[in-house]
């Protein structure tokens, strides 16, 4: 997931507060500070611990097996993106005072877009419709379901209905047996969504159909078919983002680093651990429990040597260093190359978040 001019120092300060934070010094500021760089604006507190999204899942351990290429890209789905979020449905079924004889199910679909913040640009926005039955078994009399999918451009006035020319429809499908979820891209859709006033949601029915030269319902003989679509279960958003302040446009593919353990006062990087359930964050952090950040120490004594990745101008101070020891400090021992990691956790709005945060683990330290 180039880096811009703000990139570096918040990714140290991320660092850095996580340190300060866990060594206890300004707990409480360096914690708001943290959040605030997660893009929080207070410490989640989940009324429930919803379940994580199988995708999320699947791309945080992707990540984890295997750091990406291009931060700044989902490969799974092709598009720029540093910030994955799982939206649940916040809208409602509509019941009909007069309702249609085929209409099996009518629904209000609505996202709240508050989480995503000022910085970000979306990317894509997949709709996913699931079914708590895996498949769908028509009748005999050979019935489909059909699908439209609406965009709400007004407000539906009471008592007037939640259709016509209110709405713009987007999708129109039939199917007769389901065996996964249906998916929907509504990037550009979605897009719009980012302002309040405008965005109302969506209209999802559900109708009968039936195939050609079948049985039309309602018939005497003929059960039901709407009764399968009774067990309707769950509407979501996956929403994909890219904050380009806090990801980087290439990478090279990082290999498997261990910290040296070997005795030295010498600048190398020194392990560190950071457990979240030390600093009170295991209740919304849900993926990792903690990770190795790591830190750097020691000096940088005259002459630098090729192993301690120094500047000319670190060589230049040392060597003025030894010249004049008390009017000229020794260079510092500083991080030269990082890592990324990738947090899965609850946010504010209790919605399920996988987030890349560069420059996060100390793989080398060098002397400046």
């Amino acid at each position: 997931m180039g880096p811009g001019s703000a990139a570096a120092p918040l990714a140290a300060g991320l660092l850095w507060a996580l340190l300060r934070l866990a060594l206890g010094a300004d707990g409480r500021e360096q914690e708001r500070l943290l959040l605030k760089a997660l893009g929080l604006s207070a410490k989640p507190t989940p009324r429930a611990a919803a379940p994580v999204p199988p995708v999320l899942w699947r791309l945080f351990q992707r990540g984890a097996a295997e750091a990406p290429e291009r931060a700044c890209r989902v490969e799974e789905f092709r598009v720029p993106g540093n910030i994955i979020r799982v939206l649940a449905d916040q809208g409602h079924f509509i019941h009909s005072e007069t309702p249609k004889t085929s209409l099996c199910l009518e629904k209000r679909v609505y996202f709240n877009f508050s989480a995503l913040e000022a910085g970000e640009q979306l990317t894509m926005a997949q709709l996913e419709i699931q079914f708590s039955h895996n498949s769908y078994h028509p009748s005999s009399g050979g019935q489909v379901f059909e699908l439209r999918l609406s965009q709400a451009l007004q407000m539906s006035l009471h008592g007037m209905p939640p259709h016509g020319c209110n709405h713009k429809l987007l999708v129109a499908q039939s199917f007769a047996q389901l065996h996964k979820s249906l998916f929907f891209n509504l990037t550009e859709v979605a897009k719009g969504w980012r302002t309040p006033s405008k965005n109302l949601g969506l209209i999802l029915e559900i109708s009968v159909g039936s195939r050609e030269g079948a049985v039309a319902w309602p018939h005497p003989r003929l059960q039901n078919p709407c009764a399968s679509i009774d067990a309707f279960l769950d509407t979501s958003l996956l929403v994909v983002s890219l904050n380009q302040k806090q990801c980087k446009d290439t990478r090279k593919r990082r290999s498997a680093y261990h910290t040296p353990v070997t005795p030295s006062n010498l600048c190398k990087p020194r392990r560190l651990y950071i457990s979240f359930s030390d600093v009170g964050w295991e209740n919304w952090i849900i993926a990792p429990q903690g990770y190795m950040a790591n830190y750097c120490l020691g000096e940088c004594p005259f002459p630098l040597t090729a192993e301690l990745n120094s500047t000319n101008h670190a060589i230049l101070q040392t060597m003025v260093h030894s010249l004049d020891p008390q009017g000229t400090p020794q260079p510092c021992c500083v991080p030269v190359r990082l890592s990324p990691i990738s947090i899965l956790y609850y946010d504010n709005d209790d919605n399920v978040v996988l987030r890349h945060y560069e420059d996060m683990v100390v793989d080398e330290c060098g002397c400046r």
